[in-house]
């Protein structure tokens, strides 16, 4: 596998696995990755929605993300699942956002949100959020690449692969 992917029936495909989807679906939180106000760097676990389409996150209109991601729209997203070496897996996606400010909760954020709570758990979640954000910026990641790892089941990067082949002895000899 390359690292460049630009073609869009690549993304789909690598979203389309079914690991990938599963994470895409019931992962809590993503990391976020971009570039502060002051240029440098920044990764920042949240919580997301897939839609489908797109990962969809939201936030507080005065969150120093969104003057940053207007300015510097470019984005990476992991989203990791398993708890030991043989079940680690990683879904990498990189992308352009787009910002829209919206009045009251996106239905996004609370799908985001709720995903492990209880009905109970969530309505009051849910009371508790409409009366502490008139507003929210809903931010939409349409990835533009995307992979899926797989450690456990073999699906890992090309430079890893490379190694063990030649751990194994598929590479030259040592002496």
């Amino acid at each position: 596998m390359t690292e460049a992917m630009t073609n869009t029936d690549d993304v789909a495909t690598e979203l389309a696995l079914p690991k990938a989807r599963h994470l895409l679906e019931t992962a809590t939180l993503c990391r976020l990755a971009y570039n502060g106000k002051d240029g440098l760097p920044r990764v920042i676990p949240i919580g997301f929605h897939w839609n489908g389409a797109a990962i969809v996150v939201c936030t507080a209109t005065t969150a120093p993300k969104v003057r940053a991601l207007a300015a510097r729209p470019d984005v990476a997203v992991t989203i990791d699942g398993g708890a030991t070496p043989a079940e680690a897996q990683s879904l990498l996606v990189r992308g352009r956002v787009t910002l829209e400010t919206v009045d009251g909760i996106p239905e996004e954020y609370l799908a985001g949100t709720t995903k492990v709570m209880d009905a109970a758990a969530a309505a009051e979640f849910e009371g508790m959020v409409r009366q502490m954000y008139p507003q929210m910026v809903r931010i939409t990641l349409e990835p533009s690449w995307a992979r899926f790892f797989d450690y456990g089941g073999g699906r890992i990067p090309q430079f890893l692969a490379e190694l063990a082949e030649k751990a194994m002895g598929g590479g030259p000899e040592r002496s």
